[in-house]
């Protein structure tokens, strides 16, 4: 799939405030949610939960990549959150995480899916892009450097995953 079919607008916001983990994690569940409105955000939480607890989704330099598998869905659904204030992630580099990139999979994941998942790793690895999502100051222009950086960082990558 491309970037844009996997997250829409509504799924991003900018300069949001989190207390903690947990509270970027329900953040995340409310954004997530609105792609799937027939799946409950509690229910799109636990699960982010339950996968955090097998092992930590920081990527280190800031970057955060929590995602799970949801029953009941059939394609890949994602999510982005740039904190106003990083907030410890339990990252392995050890440094606060203010870009969270969330994504929901169905439950049996196919080749498609896993494309997917690639696709966004690769996206938050990119330094430069990194930085220019820290620069933008409204969810409309985050969600723009994001569709447009994501462009630059891997076109094979993204041609890929859109035969898939």
């Amino acid at each position: 799939m491309l970037l844009e079919e996997i997250i829409k607008p509504d799924g991003v916001l900018c300069n949001a405030t989190a207390r903690s983990k947990k509270h970027c994690l329900e953040i995340l569940s409310e954004l997530l949610v609105r792609s799937s409105p027939e799946i409950a955000s509690d229910v799109i939480f636990r699960c982010l939960n339950e996968r955090e607890r097998l092992g930590c989704t920081g990527l280190d330099r800031g970057a955060a990549f929590p995602h799970c598998r949801v029953e009941d869905i059939r394609v890949s659904t994602a999510a982005l959150i740039k904190l106003s204030e990083p907030i410890d992630f339990d990252a392995a580099d050890g440094e606060p995480v203010d870009l969270i990139f969330g994504m929901m999979v169905p439950t049996l994941l196919d080749d498609s899916h896993y494309a997917d998942i690639k696709m966004i790793t690769q996206v938050l690895a990119d330094e430069g892009l990194r930085s220019r999502l820290r620069g933008m100051n409204s969810s409309s222009d985050l969600y723009d450097a994001l569709l447009n950086g994501s462009a630059l960082v891997a076109p094979e990558q993204l041609n890929v995953a859109q035969g898939s």
